[in-house]
C-alpha cells in the first residue's frame, strides 16, 4: 500500500480543487487517513452486503444511495447503517447537497466516522476528488540537480556541488531553452510511468550562479524561458574529468538511472576546460528524440562497420 496518505481534514481544507466539503457529523474522525485515490459508492453495502467493502476508501453517497435509505423500512435502514458503521470507514461524503438520514448522522457520530456533504453532482464530485487524491497521493522525492526543457526533452542534470550544473542551465536558457528548476528538483511519479519535476515555490524561476549570485530567469529572459513543471525524460550526470577513467566513446549500451522505481536514459559526461557542455547536452537531447523515433546512431554505425568487415575484396585474406 502507498505509504503516502491524507487526512479527512486535508479534504475539508481544500480550496484548489473546489470540493466544497462541509462536516455534518463524526468530527472525532477527521484525522482518519486516506491511502488510495480510488473512491467507492457503497450501494451494495447499504443493502447489508459488505463482502467487497473497502473501508479505507472515500465512500460517496449520491442520490441513488440516499433515496434507497429513505425508501426501505426504517428498521431495515437502521440495521444496515449500524452494520456498515461497524467498519473502520475513512469517511462518508454525500453529494448534491442532500440531507442524509438521521440514523446515518447518529451512527457516524457514534462511530467517529466523518460524514461530509458537497453541493456537486455525484459525477462532478467524483471527478474532482479523484484528481485531488491522485495528485496528493502520488509518490514524491527531491533531487539535488537542475531540470531544463531542451527541445521539448526534460533533461535532469545531476552531479556534485560546484560541477557547473547551474551554469549549463543558464547557457541553455540563453540559447533559447527553458528552465524548470535549479538546485532542488521536486519529482512526482505520475501513473503509470512518468516522472514530473518542478521547483520549490520559494526558489521557482531562480538560478544561483557562483560569483554572480541568485538571478531571476523569468525577469531577465521573459516567460518563454521558464516552465513550471516538466516530465523528466533523461538524466545527465556531470563528472570531473579523470584521465584514468574509461569513458563511453561509442554509445552502444544504453544505461539507466532509477528514480522512484522508474528507469530513465542516463548519460555520464566528463567536465574539463574546453568542452562545450551546453552543445553536448543539446545534442544529447536531439539524439534522445531520434532514438524515440527508432533511429540509434551508434548502433547503425556499428552495424555498417560490421557489414564492411564481413564483405572484403578477394586477396585481402592473410595467410
Amino acid at each position: 500500500m502507498n505509504t503516502i496518505s491524507l487526512s479527512i481534514e486535508d479534504l475539508l481544507k481544500d480550496t484548489e480543487y473546489g470540493l466544497e466539503l462541509t462536516l455534518l457529523a463524526g468530527a472525532a474522525g477527521i484525522g482518519h487517513r486516506v491511502f488510495s485515490s480510488r473512491i467507492q459508492k457503497p450501494g451494495l453495502a447499504l443493502t447489508g452486503y459488505t463482502e467487497h467493502l473497502h473501508p479505507d476508501r472515500v465512500q460517496v453517497l449520491g442520490n441513488t444511495e440516499i433515496s434507497y435509505l429513505r425508501a426501505i423500512p426504517a428498521s431495515q435502514t437502521e440495521q444496515n447503517v449500524v452494520k456498515l458503521c461497524q467498519f473502520p470507514i475513512s469517511c462518508f461524503i454525500v453529494t448534491k447537497g442532500l440531507e442524509p438520514p438521521d440514523i446515518l448522522k447518529r451512527e457516524a457520530e457514534k462511530a467517529g466516522i466523518p460524514l461530509l456533504v458537497s453541493p456537486h453532482q455525484s459525477s462532478t464530485f467524483i471527478s474532482l476528488i479523484t484528481k485531488f487524491l491522485e495528485e496528493r497521493l502520488l509518490p514524491t522525492t527531491h533531487i539535488h540537480g537542475v531540470l531544463v526543457d531542451v527541445l521539448g526533452v526534460g533533461v535532469l542534470l545531476v552531479g556534485k556541488s560546484g560541477i557547473g550544473k547551474s551554469e549549463c542551465a543558464l547557457d541553455l536558457v540563453i540559447r533559447g531553452h527553458r528552465l524548470v528548476a535549479d538546485d532542488v528538483v521536486y519529482v512526482k511519479k505520475k501513473m503509470p510511468a512518468a516522472l514530473v519535476g518542478q521547483a520549490a515555490e520559494a526558489i521557482q524561476y531562480h538560478i544561483e550562479v557562483r560569483g554572480l549570485g541568485i538571478i531571476n530567469i523569468k525577469n531577465l529572459f521573459g516567460v518563454s524561458s521558464i516552465r513550471e513543471k516538466k516530465i523528466i525524460e533523461m538524466v545527465i550526470e556531470l563528472v570531473e574529468w579523470d584521465a584514468e577513467q574509461e569513458y563511453d566513446r561509442l554509445g552502444l549500451d544504453d544505461e539507466v538511472y532509477t528514480i522512484l522505481d522508474l528507469e530513465l536514459p542516463y548519460l555520464k559526461i566528463p567536465v574539463r576546460p574546453g568542452r562545450n557542455l551546453t552543445s553536448i547536452i543539446e545534442v544529447a537531447a536531439r539524439n534522445h528524440l531520434l532514438k524515440g523515433m527508432g533511429y540509434h546512431s551508434a548502433r547503425e554505425f556499428h552495424e555498417k562497420l560490421l557489414a564492411r568487415m564481413d564483405v572484403r575484396p578477394l586477396g585481402d585474406e592473410v595467410e
